[in-house]
């Protein structure tokens, strides 16, 4: 500090009487000089870092992006205020400015990048203060009486010591490396994604390779700053294995009947596909289930597992064409040829109706009131459902049918009596047999 009092006095620089004004006025010069050039590189730089980032994530940016701004000024900030703090051994006072300041913005810094992944206020909140409280222990020199205490609280487990310090720095590592996960998932997933050369298929399973390959490096990333030994965790290992045999079988299992599915390609987003009583599209594969999506928009998740053990329908797996069969019954007296024309031209008039290959009738039953037809047609989008296709050809192959008079009959039923028995009423046999029963005479009284 001798050296910045003789600068001052060289130039002319009149100084105080309290040399603690002197030392704050410096700290205070160089936190507005940090504001000053974060201002200025966080308009020249946030503004292309925003859309770079755009561009890096697409609609993965969530609040990142417009976060960005404020981001580079904290982050920028800091950096000055951390090199001036470093830069030499400076008076109490001026340490304890330009730590405030410092601490300062890169709590706000820890905040915005938070609250910019998801993270919850409290959380974000949280450990925005401790990011200050730890910066400006540091600048008035008591980090380290803060960390003693911290270490002194604990208990010890064993011949393993567990303090309030290294559980403070299991939870501050752990959010780090959950963060940068996170990013580097937005990063790599959007990649993936907009990438040409693969289909659907193949970038969700690159997806979720890449998440499994990032989140064990995060593991072992985390493992080597915390200092833990993993050969003092292979007499767990038996357990470990004992627990994922048992406790984990099926979690287990749907992660990989789900990677099994995603690399044969057997069932794709998109597809259409029946299980058991459930129909419909695929939505997503997941690492545990898969989302199929009915036509009444109710969304079923199917572990992975069934879907590699049970019967499966997928009516898009090597072709989107699915031929539909509906029932028409016309009566025996009208005209079979003309009613299978109508059918025909019925079929061809609805729009989903493919005109190749062309939709055909079969006779396929005389049944006991109508002779029984199946029509069938071909359709190439059995994602939009199947039931409106059959009701919209049948209610061509309705009006078809009256225009030409053709009958659509019902089930009727005649009933022949051999012999009437004696001394029950006859009323059904009709007005003859009706008017000649004998009629009950009139009660007394009656008039």
């Amino acid at each position: 500090m001798q050296e910045v009092i003789a600068l001052l006095t060289r130039i002319g620089v009149p100084l105080p009487d309290d040399l603690n004004w002197l030392a704050v006025a410096i700290g205070l010069f160089f936190v507005g000089t940090g504001t000053a050039i974060g201002w200025v590189i966080s308009r020249w730089a946030g503004q292309h870092l925003a859309g770079f980032w755009d561009k890096a994530v697409g609609d993965r940016a969530e609040g990142l992006s417009a976060r960005m701004v404020r981001i580079i000024y904290h982050a920028t900030v800091s950096i000055v205020l951390a090199i001036a703090f470093f830069a030499m051994d400076w008076w109490t006072f001026t340490d304890l400015v330009i730590g405030a300041g410092w601490g300062l913005c890169a709590g706000y810094l820890v905040w915005h990048i938070a609250r910019a992944i998801n993270f919850s206020r409290w959380i974000s909140l949280t450990v925005g203060l401790f990011t200050f409280g730890v910066i400006l222990s540091n600048a008035v020199g008591g980090l380290e009486r803060v960390t003693f205490v911290f270490d002194r609280i604990g208990v010890t487990v064993g011949s393993t010591r567990i303090s309030l310090l290294t559980v403070m720095i299991i939870v501050i590592t752990a959010l780090a490396l959950f963060a940068v996960v996170r990013i580097m998932r937005r990063v790599i997933s959007h990649s993936i994604q907009s990438s040409s050369g693969l289909d659907p298929a193949q970038k969700l399973l690159a997806d979720k390779l890449a998440t499994v390959v990032i989140m064990a490096a995060a593991f072992f990333i985390g493992i080597d700053i915390l200092g833990i030994d993993l050969t003092a965790l292979a007499f767990f290992s038996g357990a470990l294995g004992l627990a994922v045999g048992f406790g984990m079988q099926k979690t287990v299992g749907n992660l990989i009947a789900g990677i099994i599915l995603l690399m044969d390609r057997s069932i794709k987003p998109g597809d259409v596909i029946a299980v058991g009583e459930s129909f419909g599209w695929v939505n997503k594969i997941g690492v545990r289930a898969v989302s199929i999506i009915t036509r009444d928009g109710k969304e079923h998740l199917i572990p992975n597992e069934n879907l590699m053990t049970e019967e499966v329908e997928n009516w898009s797996y090597s072709s989107l064409e699915v031929r539909v069969h509906i029932e028409v019954g016309v009566s025996y007296n009208c005209d079979i040829r003309l009613a299978q024309e109508l059918m025909v031209e019925a079929a061809l008039d609805a729009p989903r109706v493919l005109k190749s290959p062309k939709p055909k009738t079969l006779l396929f039953e005389f049944g006991d009131s109508s002779v029984n037809f199946d029509v069938r047609v071909w359709i190439k989008d059995p994602e939009e459902g199947v039931a409106n296709v059959r009701s919209e050809i049948l209610n061509r192959i309705w009006w078809k049918f009256k225009e030409n008079d053709i009958e659509i009959p019902f089930p009727q039923r005649d009933l022949h009596i051999k012999e009437w028995p004696e001394g029950k009423p006859m009323a059904l046999a009709g007005d003859d047999i009706a008017a000649s029963a004998p009629v009950a005479p009139p009660k007394p009284g009656a008039s």
